[in-house]
Parts: structure tokens; sequence; C-alpha cells
């Protein structure tokens, strides 16, 4: 049985923001106010995905940069939260030494993510960059947090749910 921070609701009715800077509220945001929507972190990324793949008008880069910024944060605290001095990764080593190379492996993936961000944010911030390539850049990022999150799932599945017995 899985316990602690690891046990995470997948939906989540979360209520819609007022959008800063005078941004117009965008209709193609994921689902009607108080529908289940993804929470945290995965709720944030699929909302860059939305922001990105519908060009609307003059602010679609703002709203791409508005979508970017909590997608950083609660990458951060990903990070954090797994490779702290209490953190996740350290907890798992202390009860299955075996997944060292798995743990890692997503170690060194919060590094190429956060450089993803990063790129994304400077793409999004130049005028002058066609909207294909923050499309280009963007996708990128957001196959390598699928790919990060199936990852980081089948780690936890392989510390918690495989019994090899010997170990404490």
């Amino acid at each position: 049985m899985v316990t602690g921070p690891v046990q995470q609701p997948s939906l989540v009715a979360r209520p819609r923001v007022a959008h800063p800077a005078g941004l117009p509220a965008d209709p193609h945001s994921i689902g009607l106010p108080g529908e289940p929507r993804p929470a945290g972190l995965a709720g944030d990324v699929h909302a860059l995905g939305r922001a990105v793949a519908v060009t609307i008008g003059p602010r679609w880069r703002e709203n791409v940069l508005l979508r970017l910024r909590p997608v950083r944060q609660g990458f951060a605290e990903h990070v954090r939260v797994t490779e702290g001095p209490s953190g996740l990764y350290r907890d798992l080593l202390t009860q299955s030494p075996r997944l060292d190379h798995c743990v890692r492996l997503l170690t060194r993936e919060h590094a190429t993510i956060v450089a993803a961000i990063l790129a994304v944010q400077q793409i999004a911030e130049r005028s002058e960059a066609h909207p294909d390539e923050l499309r280009h850049r963007a996708g990128h990022l957001l196959r390598r947090l699928a790919r990060h999150r199936r990852r980081g799932a089948d780690l936890l599945w392989e510390a918690y749910q495989t019994d090899l017995g010997g170990e404490t």
C-alpha cells in the first residue's frame, strides 16, 4: 500500500481564477467552472498544452507565459519534494536500494526539464519568434513532462508494489 505524499487525487474541482494583467478569460480553458480538472502540476501542464495549441489574437504569447508560470513553480516544488534532504527519493533508496539507477535517471531529467521550461519561456518572451517555434519547443517540454511523470509512476509502483523479499 502506498502512503504519505505519493497519494494524490487525480481529479479535483478547481475554481477558475481571474486572469491578471487584464487578460481576457480563455474560452478554450479546461472544462466548465466546477467541472473536475487534473490537480496540481498535471492540471497546469494540461492548461499549458491547451494554451499552446490555440492561437488566438495578439495576447497568445502572454497566455502561454501565464500558463507556463505555474508549470515552472509546480515543477520546482516537485524537484524540492523529491530531491530534498528529506525527499521522496531519499526515502525510496532507504527502503529499496535496488532503485538507485531509476532515481538517478529521474534526477537527471529534472535538470533537462528545467532547461526546457526556460527555453519555452525565452521563446515566448521574444515577440519576433515564430509561433511554430514556440509550439515546437512547448511540445518538446510537454512530451518530456509526460515521460517523466510515467517514469516516476513506474518507480513508485516498483518501490511499493513489488515484493522481492529480503528488503526492509
